[in-house]
């Protein structure tokens, strides 16, 4: 679910940081650019690690803060494919369970990875296993709040960095940015149709 990442990044200390370690300020510094931060085809930035490396400091004309280039290692958020993670149901919609691990939340199970047969309830908002035994059909609901055990089975990024302007008319561009703002960076998808899979109170000893 974590892993370590190598990193290189030139890093601006300010002038007020010098009284500090190097290292001290640098790991400030690094954290407040990273941490919960998503970078792109990597994952969600935790927290720096540790330090490897550290080349020359300069202080350029104009300018009274130190510029160093740092190689490090950031502990990073992201789950390999197939990996079983528990998460807690944080609401249901058409699109399927979302699901929220509490630090991170763009995580979705569609509605073709659920158990089934799965049915939506409007009236409840919520998603429905029919699970069948000899004794006839139990709707098992999905609800909000519900610890669930799921299989990450995908992974989408989306570059988000700002972008010039472009050539379409206003209306169109002004839309276009909308979307762009509300489309989340990081994106797991998960599974939970096999055996085992879904909310922990399914699969409880009785």
């Amino acid at each position: 679910m974590f892993v370590l990442v190598e990193m290189m990044d030139t890093v601006r200390i300010p002038p007020w940081q010098f009284e500090m370690k190097l290292n001290d300020s640098i790991a400030e510094e690094l954290n407040k650019k990273l941490a919960n931060k998503v970078v792109y085809n990597v994952g969600l930035c935790i927290c720096l690690y540790d330090i490897t490396k550290l080349e020359d400091s300069y202080i350029f004309p104009g300018d009274g803060a130190s510029h160093t280039k740092v190689h490090f290692r950031y502990v990073v958020f992201h789950p390999f494919l197939d990996e079983i993670l528990i998460g807690e149901i944080k609401g249901c919609s058409q699109d399927g369970v979302h699901v929220s691990l509490g630090f991170f939340d763009d995580i979705v199970i569609p509605p073709e990875s659920l158990q089934q047969p799965a049915k939506f309830d409007e009236a409840e908002q919520v998603w429905v296993w029919e699970y069948e035994t000899e004794e006839g059909a139990h709707d098992l609901y999905m609800d909000t709040g519900e610890e669930i055990r799921f299989r990450i089975v995908d992974e989408s990024f989306v570059d988000t960095s700002p972008t010039g302007p472009s050539s379409t008319e206003a209306s169109t561009s002004g839309a276009t940015e909308e979307v762009q703002k509300k489309e989340a960076p990081y994106m797991l998808v998960g599974s939970i149709s096999e055996p085992g899979l879904g909310l922990l109170s399914w699969w409880t000893n009785s």
